[in-house]
Parts: structure tokens; C-alpha cells; sequence
């Protein structure tokens, strides 16, 4: 899907693209961290019709909801083929022992045979995580393991 980028002095930037309905979308993110959705009129591609206004950490919150889970989603089909495998997420919480500190001090594949293959933060996907990529609050980890496994990286996470 083609996204265009519009810079809008002053403003921010506009992305557009067109859903497969046909719908022209343009989501305009505000310099302050707001964002805008709105749905443009078929006959006259100026005219757009606000849908929606988000302040900037309810647009974070969407951006997760939409993220993370289709990333959960394609790992969660691979690992069907494997009998006992499963991915998860793990949400890192603005109190865990391990916000603002390396992936690798949670030593979590070491502790619990399970692996943290992707990082979701916001919009963007950090696929295999290096040990050295700071964790932040809110970023949600895609582990790949057992069930016990992924049950243990969630208790790292959250008590060290």
C-alpha cells in the first residue's frame, strides 16, 4: 500500500493512502503529538471530512493495539506448525525493573528458553533485538517458546 507524506508548515505532516475500499484516508500528525484522521469526499479529493482526533498517547495506544498484534498474529501461524511453540507478547510496564536498561540483562532466553524476537514500539517493529537495545515502558516484546517459557519472560519483566 502506497502512503503519501505531505509536509504542512506550521501544521505537521498529512499521510494519505487509499484504502481497498477505494477510500482516500489522510491522518494528519500535529507538531504537538495530536493526530487527525479523516476520510476524503470521493467527487472532490480537497474536501475531507474530520472522522476522528486523537491526543498523542491515545494515538500511541492505537498504534499498539494495531501493531503489535498482527506482528503476534503471523508469529503465532509459524509457530502452529510446531507442536509446543507458541508466541506471546509481553508488555513492558512503566514499573518493571528493566525500563531504560539492555534487552540482554533480562537474560531471559538463558532463564527461560524462550526468545524475544521483535520489539513494538509505537509504529515501529525492531526485528531481532540486539542485547544491547535499551527497553523502554510501554514497549511490548514478541517472545517466541513454550508456554512456560513465555509465562517466564512475563515474570522477569515484571519483577526482575
Amino acid at each position: 500500500m502506497d502512503v503519501n507524506e505531505v509536509l504542512l508548515p506550521g501544521v505537521g505532516l498529512r499521510y494519505e493512502f487509499t484504502s481497498h475500499r477505494g477510500q482516500r484516508i489522510g491522518i494528519i500528525a500535529h507538531r504537538g503529538g495530536d493526530f487527525e484522521v479523516c476520510l476524503y469526499a470521493r467527487d472532490d479529493p480537497d474536501m475531507a471530512r474530520p472522522i476522528f482526533h486523537l491526543a498523542g498517547d491515545e494515538a500511541e495506544t492505537v498504534a499498539q493495539i494495531l501493531g503489535a498484534p498482527r506482528i503476534a498474529e503471523r508469529f503465532t501461524e509459524l509457530t502452529r506448525e510446531v507442536p509446543g511453540l507458541e508466541a506471546g507478547q509481553i508488555r513492558i510496564r512503566p514499573g518493571s525493573p528493566f525500563v531504560d536498561r539492555p534487552l540482554g540483562d533480562t537474560r531471559a532466553r538463558t532463564r527461560t528458553g524462550s526468545s524475544i524476537v521483535a520489539i513494538v514500539r509505537n509504529e515501529d517493529v525492531l526485528a531481532s533485538p540486539s542485547p544491547d537495545e535499551t527497553l523502554r515502558a510501554h514497549d511490548v516484546l514478541i517472545v517466541i517458546g513454550t508456554e512456560e517459557g513465555n509465562a517466564g519472560v512475563q515474570q522477569i519483566v515484571d519483577k526482575g
